[in-house]
């Protein structure tokens, strides 16, 4: 009987993992992957417009590793960089890898961001960000092999298939005192798939909306809950994050935090695809953040959740004349 039960539980296994690779197979230029990235003191991950905000060259570097436990599940890493220049405009670059399977997706976004002054003395401002993006997509052949359940390979796949595309992204931020909106539209251009495969997506824009409030208790300690919504506009599959963070800060603007997320799709809000804690800290130059996340899906037997690690350097201090651009944190 348990031998039964362990083959019916593999068919499962092999079932969804088809699914997921199908799935992914056309979503994965879609968007990059977002997890809690975005939550590791770093929104630039998920907005052009937060390029600039701050006081000194922010870098963050993520790793990436989901369902860890399933042979090729998806692997990404990824590099982001943005700077004040002058007192209100920002640059930032975004480099990545990401790999699902047998599929690959590298590339690069370079980014530009302008804030106002909406009211200098409620501290209101309005930012405009745009990110020009270059994507390449390939499909690697070299671990197609034959097995049992698949004797022959399609012989139509006799090499490794590339495509690259060029796009951009557009986005645009609210804030006043605490509380931060911003709204993005990603991939505004549609892809040409004529040289790929016919069945391939070109309608690649996406939305993302984030926004959330900083509470402070006093000067030491500050409560953040926000949210991130995103829609996909070629099949309306929709997705939402709801977050909470602490942060305490001790000396020197030195801070450790702590946090929780919960991620669902918005036709299951009581079936989460994710559920984790995160924790991190900053001491001087040098940030760490680490994030795990539950699998609460079909496929949660058969990993042991995801992992996401971030370590980052602020460098190059130096105050903004204009607060539009000063640092949000603290």
């Amino acid at each position: 009987m348990s031998s039964k039960i362990k083959i019916i539980q593999m068919q499962k296994l092999i079932i969804y993992l088809f699914l997921i690779a199908i799935a992914n197979s056309y979503s994965q230029e879609l968007n990059l992957p977002v997890f809690t990235q975005y939550l590791a003191d770093n929104n630039f991950v998920v907005s052009p417009t937060y390029a600039g905000i701050g006081d000194n060259l922010k870098i963050r570097a993520n790793g990436l590793t989901q369902w860890v436990g399933i042979k090729g599940a998806p692997d990404n890493q990824s590099l982001y960089a943005d700077f004040r220049i002058a007192d209100r405009s920002g640059v930032g670059l975004s480099l990545y890898n990401d790999r699902n399977g047998n599929t690959i997706q590298t590339g690069a976004k370079f980014s530009f961001a302008h804030h106002l002054i909406l009211d200098y003395y409620s501290k209101q401002y309005l930012s405009f960000g745009i990110s020009y993006n270059i994507n390449t997509f390939k499909i690697d052949i070299s671990n197609f092999n034959t097995t049992y359940e698949i004797p022959i390979l399609d012989p139509a796949v006799t090499d490794n298939r590339s495509t690259s595309n060029n796009n951009f992204d557009l986005g645009v931020l609210y804030r006043n005192k605490g509380f931060y909106f911003s709204f993005n539209a990603n991939n505004i251009l549609e892809k040409k798939v004529e040289d790929f495969r016919v069945l391939e997506p070109d309608l690649l824009l996406n939305y993302q909306i984030y926004s959330g409030y900083v509470i402070r208790k006093g000067s030491k300690v500050e409560i953040e809950p926000s949210i991130y919504y995103q829609l996909f506009s070629s099949d309306k599959r929709s997705s939402t994050d709801l977050n909470l963070k602490f942060r305490k800060y001790g000396k020197n603007e030195d801070y450790y935090w702590a946090g929780i997320s919960y991620r669902f799709l918005n036709d299951q809000f009581f079936k989460p695809l994710n559920l984790g804690p995160m924790v991190g800290f900053k001491k001087s130059i040098f940030y760490f953040g680490y994030a795990y996340q539950v699998t609460m899906n079909d496929l949660s037997g058969f990993n042991s959740g995801t992992h996401v690690v971030t370590i980052g350097l602020d460098l190059l201090r130096g105050i903004s004349n204009c607060p539009c651009t000063q640092s949000p944190v603290h």
